[in-house]
């Protein structure tokens, strides 16, 4: 977590009592710079916050680094009495920078958040001027954080703001954020930025993107929209009940789908093809004729070698007379035995 002290710079010009976030510019940045105290108060015990304005009579500072958040409330109620005047943005910071120098623990790194929701105006509106005044801020380690809103918002090349951000950024310490109209609020969309990623432990990558903020109020690119680390139970729920509803729909479309075939129809290749079918029926002729002249059959199917090849392209008739000859000639010759014995 930073160790930071910081220096808050609202907004009381007279474009905050604009209504286009709601209730009113003014009421919707304070309740953002509430925030803010709060993140860098929870995040550590050393960190000290102060809150300033610059418009009305010129910029003012209305409370010191502190923790007292009861002080910072105090400030708030008396900026909202104040409101009137244009912004004076180079000397509301220098300002600022003046206030940090003189903190108590010279051991807290140094940081201004400045709310601007008004347009540019005099050395404001000078790109070289801002650029000046960020390369100094920069030399003295002053890390700034600008959130515009509003009338402040600058788009195109000719963003004077932005590049005063990109100036004074040393190692990505400082932050740009926009946030255009809509029917959420600035601390919801802070909340979810880069701006106070580091003082909630979160990696800035993981954040939302305040400036894809839709004029719908989806201001966060969090899964479901919901923000984990603000409502855990309710995006774990999100997240069950989406896992629920996928598995209906794989249930349903396995149930849709057409019935696989029985193990009992087992395709053609589960049984070898009924080749040489007609070499089958020759060879049970064989085996017959051989059974007929009484030899030894091996029923396997393997038919003696010996007159098989003649017994091929025998007819039945033929293979008859053939056996009757055959059995006369043993006869003859167990005769002619018994004679010699």
């Amino acid at each position: 977590m930073p160790i930071e002290a910081t220096m808050i710079i609202i907004d009381n010009s007279e474009y905050m009592r604009n209504g286009d976030y709601p209730p009113s510019r003014f009421d919707t940045q304070a309740d953002a710079a509430n925030t803010v105290f709060q993140s860098k108060i929870d995040s550590n015990p050393e960190n000290s916050v102060g809150l300033m304005t610059m418009a009305g009579k010129g910029p003012e500072v209305l409370v010191t680094n502190t923790k007292d958040l009861g002080q910072v409330l105090q400030a708030i109620h008396s900026a909202s009495q104040k409101i009137g005047g244009s912004t004076d943005i180079p000397t509301a910071i220098a300002v600022a920078q003046l206030a940090l120098k003189h903190r108590q623990n010279k051991n807290l790194r140094q940081r201004i958040i400045a709310f601007v929701g008004s347009p540019l105006e005099g050395q404001a509106a000078d790109e070289r001027n801002m650029i000046k005044l960020a390369k100094k801020l920069k030399k003295n380690n002053v890390a700034v954080d600008v959130i515009a809103f509003g009338d402040g918002i600058q788009d195109g090349e000719q963003n004077v703001l932005k590049a005063f951000v990109d100036n004074v950024n040393s190692g990505d310490n400082s932050r740009y954020v926009s946030i255009p109209p809509g029917p959420h609020l600035l601390s919801d969309v802070l909340v979810s930025s880069a701006v106070l990623a580091g003082d909630r432990g979160i990696p800035e990558e993981l954040m939302g993107n305040p400036e894809a903020a839709a004029p719908s109020g989806s201001a966060t690119n969090f899964e479901f929209g919901v923000d984990p680390t603000l409502d855990p139970e309710l995006a774990m729920a999100l997240r069950m009940s989406m896992e629920e509803e996928n598995a209906r729909q794989a249930a349903a479309a396995a149930a849709s789908a057409p019935p696989a075939e029985s193990s009992s129809a087992k395709p053609d290749a589960a049984y070898p093809p009924d080749e040489g079918g007609d070499d089958d029926e020759e060879a049970l002729l064989k085996r017959a004729l051989a059974m007929s002249q009484g030899d030894d059959v091996d029923m396997t199917g393997a038919v003696a070698d010996d007159g098989e090849d003649e017994d091929e392209d025998m007819s039945e008739e033929e293979a008859i007379a053939r056996a009757i000859q055959m059995s006369m000639k043993d006869g003859s010759g167990d005769s002619g035995e018994a004679k010699k014995s």
